[in-house]
């Protein structure tokens, strides 16, 4: 199929006698023709860097589709900008089908371009702009066709992760057949899922997943217990409704979670060996590039900048399960990615990309229900507490080590066990006892996931 892509861009940078490119709609390099004469001459940054890391950035992407080039039903043209890194102009050529716009062409224009006809205002285009026309819209059913079948794969995974025990098997052996009527896997070969948390699925018709090595099939599903921010992350909310203590005292309640968890993205991915998981890393690193792998701030979140400045969007992170090579395994192997997904997200020395086998303590913590905090903890989670929250969970982290947390946390230490105090008079907690600490460690880490 790609080689039918990259026949199809030669043929426009052919016809007229440009350096073309396609990408996806979520500007995705999906081919490119050849670039003849030196670098520097016939290139520029934005294109250099499309090919070298086979993706646009948003702010390119952002750039490119204020000229509307996602409405355009003709080729457009694109004027240079040096101050944006396009230092020559280009042509876009949207790739449509049936009405939707699958990806662009995009033609460097060197000067010799600058006259051609695109077809505007009434006035017919040149020839050569139509015949690349026509041949960007055999693309676009390419484009179309690969969609729905990836479409159909991805509908049967869902089917698979979401199915009761009975229903497992039925629905294992109707995703082989369709693997293997694809001729993209063979029984018998290891197989693990890639879960990449949050996932974007606002755009109905958004562009096919890419075609990496590997990769198979991919559907979005509910998480059942979305990204939730720490404590600090939650600085600007209102403040709950209080509610008792373990030792009978009233403090505020533990922020509200957000009512409709995030989807994920669930992946699967083929593996060349048993314990050898390169491929679905690669496959985790080139999702995670998508603009649809972040979210905004949390419900309620008010940006730091105020209201006027919106915050850049979290980061997504990816879980990696363990491998298998039974298809009706895949239900478990889904959750241990989406765990590490999970841990990852609210641990960033985890991330962004981590394995099942790598979360240590939050394989347990991940297995928890999705209940409410103790409710000793509760007032510690509150807004008004959320440096109290992060420096009792760095004295945890450091093992109850006054020096080493007052050094991770740039204060003195007098400083520190002034705030730790106050943790204790909050909870009821007393932090010389085990179990104590056990709980308030669970309960700040569990209360991230």
């Amino acid at each position: 199929m790609r080689g039918d892509y990259q026949q199809l861009v030669d043929e426009i940078s052919a016809a007229l006698g440009a350096p073309a490119t396609l990408e996806d709609r979520d500007f995705g390099l999906i081919a490119f023709g050849a670039h003849e004469g030196e670098d520097d001459e016939v290139m520029d940054p934005v294109r250099t860097r499309s090919i070298l890391q086979r993706r646009s950035s948003a702010a390119v992407r952002a750039w490119f589709e204020a000229f509307g080039i996602a409405r355009a039903k003709t080729a457009l043209r694109i004027p240079p900008d040096p101050a944006a890194g396009v230092f020559r102009g280009r042509i876009c050529l949207p790739v449509r089908h049936r009405g939707i716009v699958h990806g662009y062409v995009w033609l460097l224009d060197d000067g010799h371009l600058t006259d051609l006809e695109l077809g505007s205002r009434g006035a017919p285009p040149d020839p050569r702009i139509a015949q690349a026309m026509e041949t960007a819209a055999r693309i676009g059913a390419l484009l179309a066709d690969e969609a729905r079948a990836g479409a159909e794969l991805g509908d049967l995974l869902r089917e698979l992760l979401v199915a009761p025990p009975d229903g497992r098997p039925a629905a294992a052996a109707a995703l082989r057949d369709a693997l293997r009527d694809s001729l993209r896997f063979t029984p018998g070969t290891p197989l693990t899922l890639v879960a990449v948390l949050p996932w974007d699925t606002s755009d109905t018709d958004a562009a096919p997943l890419p075609s990496l090595p590997g990769l198979l099939a991919a559907c979005a599903l509910p998480t059942g217990g979305g990204p939730a921010d720490g404590p600090a992350a939650a600085a600007d909310e209102p403040e709950p409704a209080p509610r008792p203590g373990r030792d009978g005292r009233t403090g505020p309640a533990a922020p509200p979670q957000p009512a409709a968890p995030a989807p994920a993205l669930a992946a699967l991915v083929r593996l060349r060996a048993a314990g050898a998981p390169a491929p679905a890393h690669t496959v985790a690193e080139h999702l995670l590039r998508s603009p649809r792998a972040a979210a905004g701030p949390a419900e309620g979140q008010t940006p730091r900048g105020g209201p006027g400045h919106p915050p850049p969007p979290r980061p997504g992170a990816a879980g990696i399960g363990a491998g298998t090579r039974e298809l009706t395994d895949l239900p478990a192997t889904w959750r241990e990615a989406l765990d590490a997904a999970r841990a990852a997200h609210a641990e960033p020395r985890l991330g962004p990309i981590t394995r099942w086998d790598a979360i240590g303590a939050y394989r347990m913590l991940t297995a928890l229900p999705g209940t409410a905090p103790d409710p000793a903890i509760g007032p510690l989670l509150a807004p008004a507490h959320a440096e109290l929250a992060r420096t009792a969970e760095v004295f945890l982290d450091c093992a109850g080590q006054a020096s080493r947390t007052a050094q991770a946390l740039g204060i003195h230490r007098q400083t520190l066990y002034y705030r730790l105090g106050r943790v204790e008079k909050l909870t009821g907690l007393d932090l010389d006892d085990g179990e104590h600490r056990l709980l308030l460690h669970m309960a700040l880490k569990a209360a991230r996931l």
